[in-house]
């Protein structure tokens, strides 16, 4: 007979560890859930940002080319996650045109004497692209470029020059500062 109790409680005690376990586990999942929902909703919020910041850019001048940030510098640190700078096209011409941007690094003599610009460029992530822009238009979605650093960047101040041509011709131009710590 008191074996019987005992396998009973045990039983008992048993099933009462499964659902106090599979509670936690369902409740582990759910707030899981909620912290990649948020995430996500920041990063949307983000990028929400940077596209009316850039269209703000447009609507108060006639500039052919608007940069976030609008400081044109950017503050990087090697152990942190990709970062850059975007940036938005508008075409003034009277026809559709082909547009195409490059980035490369312009001056990085703060880093060094054995740190080269092709060094520099090696950081570069999404340096070159083309796209095409009917008659005062301007790009829908901005374009991103981002730095990825390396364990061996050198805490310094760079140059880097964004060219954007209209075909074979040069139409715009700006320096960006990139600063590593």
């Amino acid at each position: 007979m008191k074996s019987k109790k005992a396998a009973m409680e045990m039983s008992v005690g048993t099933i009462v560890t499964i659902v106090l376990l599979m509670s936690v586990l369902i409740l582990g999942i759910f707030l899981v859930q909620k912290i990649f929902n948020s995430s996500t909703n920041a990063i949307d919020t983000i990028d929400n940002e940077v596209q009316n910041q850039i269209n703000k850019l447009f609507s108060e001048e006639d500039n052919k080319i608007a940069v976030y940030p609008t400081s044109r510098e950017l503050t990087l640190r090697k152990k942190g996650d990709p970062k850059g700078f975007a940036f938005s096209v508008r075409n003034l011409g009277v026809e559709i045109a082909e547009f195409s941007y490059n980035v490369a690094a312009k001056d990085v003599s703060k880093c060094g004497s054995t740190f080269t610009e092709e060094d520099a460029d090696d950081y570069l992530i999404n340096e070159q692209g083309t796209f095409s822009l009917g008659p005062g238009d301007s790009m829908v979605e901005p374009e991103l470029v981002k730095f990825d650093l390396g364990e061996s960047a050198p805490p310094c101040t760079m140059v880097y020059y964004l060219e954007i041509y209209e075909g074979e011709t040069p139409y715009a131009g700006l320096s960006i500062f990139v600063t590593i710590k």
